[in-house]
């Protein structure tokens, strides 16, 4: 009787052995605002069956590492140093770390001066060879090449925008469509996306005709996305609190179908969208208000039109950013102002976030995996 208890809590604890050993984690990599002295890049581990995560790692990544973009095929970190001075020069910064994902660790490998200053948004190319940069502060946007091994050599290209009718341009996002053809830049402060073609061979950014679209006048577009098919954009524009979607024309020419709020009816104050993003399925669109403090659900229809599914509390103060897991179980969010990360299990169903934990970590700005 004894040898058969024995032999039974034998097999229980190579049971529980097994399946601890095969847990399933990702990597969660979160930029933050920075004080001098400061680390400002972190990695944590997101348990996928617990829904639970802990830090690994936290490293320097330069001063105000806001947004950063990653090359899982070279192992970097590119993160744009959101200042005005970078190494005792007038402009922004760029900061490239190599990590090790078996043991979460970091390691800074390059710095760059970028032109202007400012840079509030990084994005990669297709290819891997260049690095995107839009300046909020100084009205204007960058293009970096990469070396072979994926090292910042030289900045390739700067466009500077002057205002309009009193109004300053604001560039807050820059990025390639899925497929790579064209390149779109949200312009905040003058209400409009401008498209641009790419010359891989000079690195230069070049307006296309009628490349201009404008949006309604104080809406403030700041992040976007496409469905995987590349036929819809979504803008989310954070001063009017409203997300907008348009048709993606064979040309990159874009059309507008809908804009809709992105505020509850009852809501009273004053609110700033923020960030923007699919689900894994590409069944529901994701959005994050700051001041109503909210992260927005809306199911994307078959024709790409967005009907409110509903909405859940961010679980802090001023959401910034928010990112959703691989396996699309999970929403992170980070909360700037409060102080924190905000972990949510997503409802298969409705789509909704449920609020499962947090992390204190002061003036979280971008989270990505």
């Amino acid at each position: 009787m004894k040898k058969s208890i024995i032999t039974i809590c034998a097999i229980i604890l190579i049971l529980l052995t097994l399946a601890s050993c095969h847990t399933q984690t990702v990597k969660l990599f979160v930029g933050r605002y920075t004080q001098p002295g400061e680390k400002g890049l972190y990695i944590f581990d997101l348990n996928l069956e617990e829904g639970t995560f802990k830090l690994l790692s936290e490293a320097d990544a330069g001063p105000n590492p806001s947004y950063f973009c990653i090359s899982k095929t070279k192992g970097l970190i590119y993160a744009a140093d959101e200042v005005m001075e970078f190494n005792g020069a007038k402009g922004g910064g760029l900061t490239t770390l190599s990590y090790d994902a078996k043991t979460g660790t970091l390691n800074k490998v390059n710095e760059l001066a970028v032109p202007k200053g400012g840079p509030c948004y990084i994005s990669l190319s297709p290819g891997g060879d260049y690095l995107l940069l839009a300046s909020y502060s100084s009205s204007s946007v960058a293009v970096v090449k990469l070396d072979d091994k994926g090292i910042p050599q030289k900045v390739t290209d700067t466009i500077s925008f002057t205002g309009t009718e009193g109004q300053v341009s604001h560039p807050h996002m820059i990025s390639f469509d899925p497929a790579g053809k064209k390149v779109y830049l949200t312009d905040l402060g003058l209400d409009r996306i401008v498209i641009f073609n790419f010359d891989a061979v000079s690195g230069y950014l070049k307006p296309i005709e009628n490349g201009i679209v404008n949006l309604s006048r104080g809406s403030g577009p700041r992040h976007f996305v496409f469905n995987s098919a590349g036929t819809k954009m979504y803008v989310i524009c954070e001063l009017n609190s409203t997300i907008s979607v348009f048709d993606v024309d064979a040309n990159g020419g874009l059309n507008s179908i809908q804009t809709l709020t992105t505020l509850g009816e009852d809501f009273k104050g004053e609110s700033n969208c923020a960030d923007i993003h699919p689900g894994k399925n590409g069944q529901y669109l994701y959005g994050s208000n700051r001041g109503e403090n909210t992260i927005v659900v809306f199911r994307i229809e078959t024709d790409g039109k967005l009907t409110l599914s509903g909405r859940t509390s961010c679980g802090g103060n001023w959401p910034r950013n928010f990112v959703i897991d691989p396996s699309g179980k999970y929403i992170l969010v980070g909360n700037q102002k409060s102080g924190d990360i905000s972990l949510f299990k997503i409802d298969e169903k409705t789509g909704i976030p449920d609020y499962t934990e947090d992390y204190k970590l002061n003036t979280p700005a971008c989270l990505k995996f």
